[in-house]
């Protein structure tokens, strides 16, 4: 018992000598610092807001951490606690800058400003009877907003009407809806598009579930490409939506005690028929730890690439001045043991750059990053989820040249639908023009690929005939699928697109594949009693 006592006085003492010495090495790092922001604000050539030598500061320190340990000013954290919620109150659309315009980027279906008939490249001139001219977006965003069931008055001003159109706009719940697509492709197979999650996702995912089971679906194709993640219960209870209760579906290990969590389905599964997942590149995070999990209890067949590779637990503080930081405090793991997170190069640069490179369907892993799933399959860890089918389709399923890709990611294909009007639309009938009108269920004409190319020119974007005519297919696609966007909504345009997809086309191939994972899924579930 002495010796016990000794003991644990030698280790307290110790243990106390240290953590004193840790504390009086940070209380002397904190004195370099307010040192250093005393200098600049003293001495600095031009004046320069506290908060914001404070705020990159902290940034700049968290950046020296992992790739995804980030720092929230006070609105960045607002925005964000509103989409991990699902809901605002306001009109419904994203804007954005451009020429000092107000500029509508795109308007949620369903919301206030759809129902007005708001369309993206609309430009918000007056709010309130003020001139927006080179307003910040915080500037219109501030007016915007507002209580349920009160009124702002806009003045709107389309490209090819030159009047403003006034309208007293009604301030509603916005849901934004993470759930871009639910329908039967056939009489036997449903398509779920999941395009990211949010506090609302579980909830959406049931819905949609109920809806295709009631329409007779038999096989599902649950899309989670380009999908970036989002909170942790939502990606459990999704997973559980198909996987029985007591089965593992992620578990986390920190450096602190309470960071170390196992995670296991609480309910019985909503659907037990053949499954495939879609996953591309760009799927992340919870998005990752749902496939991962159906992949090693064998419940569905993987397709698409290789995933991202971000398996950070990134916990959320909301720390002073109504500012937060998400901090990396642990990482998760498939109930097989893969460790889902990809190595990061010091600089980040390797890392952050990995959806721009090219992928191939045979990949080097270590043997020691050798899992199993419960049948036997192999899988490995360290660095997002290999598919079971790899097909490549880096851009909507496809696989354009450099030339069609930057025609996305510079807007050609949006901006072109902006020229045409569903048939039978009357909302902001004035201001119709000389827009195209276009039924459901259109096809795409040469004439239509002529106009496209046209626009091209005229938003002086070269164009490279021999990349265009390689791409025409994905050209058309895309036409297709951004003027359904932008008339028909989300839902149609993903129905048309996967009539299309490569990608898609060659997973709905693979669903014999599918149906073997199920059997050996249900032979586990009956070796250990049931569904419980």
């Amino acid at each position: 018992m002495l010796l016990a006592v000794l003991l644990s006085a030698v280790a307290g003492g110790f243990l106390g000598s240290t953590a004193l010495a840790t504390q009086d090495e940070v209380t002397q790092q904190y004195k370099v610092f307010t040192s250093a922001l005393a200098a600049i604000e003293r001495e600095y050539v031009e004046e320069v807001p506290s908060d914001r030598l404070v705020y990159g500061a902290i940034d700049g320190m968290l950046k020296t951490l992992d790739p995804h340990s980030s720092f929230f000013d006070p609105k960045q954290y607002a925005q964000m606690r509103e989409r991990q919620e699902g809901k605002y109150y306001g009109l419904g659309i994203s804007i954005q800058v451009v020429d000092g315009d107000i500029t509508v980027m795109s308007v949620f279906e369903a919301s206030p400003a759809y129902r007005a008939g708001l369309r993206r490249g609309d430009v918000i001139a007056r709010i309130e009877g003020q001139d927006t001219k080179n307003w910040t977006t915080d500037q219109a965003v501030k007016k915007l907003k507002g209580p349920k069931g009160t009124t702002v008055k806009i003045s709107i001003r389309r490209p090819g009407y030159e009047k403003l159109i006034d309208m007293d706009a009604e301030r509603d719940e916005v849901n934004i809806v993470t759930v871009r697509g639910a329908f039967m492709i056939d009489a036997q197979t449903g398509y779920i598009k999941l395009g990211d999650f949010s506090e609302t996702s579980d909830r959406e995912i049931g819905d949609a579930l109920d809806k295709l089971q009631a329409q007779g679906m038999k096989r599902l194709v649950f899309d989670l490409r380009d999908n970036p993640g989002g909170p942790l219960d939502q990606a459990i209870r999704i997973a559980n939506r198909f996987l029985p209760r007591g089965d593992m579906v992620v578990y986390t290990r920190g450096r602190t005690a309470n960071a170390d969590q196992d995670y296991r389905g609480t309910d019985s599964a909503d659907y037990t028929g053949p499954m495939v997942v879609l996953v591309s590149r760009q799927s992340a995070s919870a998005s990752e730890i749902v496939t991962g999990a159906l992949q090693d209890h064998d419940r569905a067949l993987v397709v698409g690439e290789t995933t991202f590779g971000k398996a950070l637990v990134q916990s959320v503080y909301r720390i002073s001045e109504g500012a937060g930081l998400a901090l990396t405090t642990g990482r998760y793991f498939t109930p097989s043991g893969r460790m889902i997170q990809r190595p990061w190069d010091s600089a980040f640069d390797e890392y952050l750059t990995y959806t721009l490179r090219e992928q191939t369907a045979d990949r080097e892993h270590a043997a020691s990053a050798l899992k199993y799933t419960d049948a036997g399959r192999k899988v490995y860890s360290g660095g997002g989820i290999d598919p079971d089918k790899f097909f490549p389709g880096p851009a909507f399923g496809f696989s354009p040249t450099r030339f069609g890709r930057s025609l996305v990611s510079r807007g050609a294909f949006a901006n072109f639908a902006e020229s045409f009007v569903a048939e039978g639309d009357t909302r902001m009938s004035a201001a119709i023009g000389v827009r195209t009108k276009l039924a459901r269920g259109f096809t795409v004409t040469d004439a239509m690929v002529a106009d496209f190319k046209r626009s091209l020119e005229k938003d002086k974007i070269k164009v490279d005939e021999a990349a265009f005519q390689k791409d025409l297919e994905f050209i058309k696609a895309m036409i297709h699928f951004e003027i359904d966007v932008a008339l028909f909504g989300v839902s149609e345009a993903q129905k048309n697109l996967i009539a299309k997809d490569p990608q898609a086309q060659f997973a709905l191939a693979q669903f014999s594949e599918a149906v073997k994972l199920t059997e050996l899924a249900r032979a586990r579930l009956n070796s250990r009693g049931g569904n419980h």
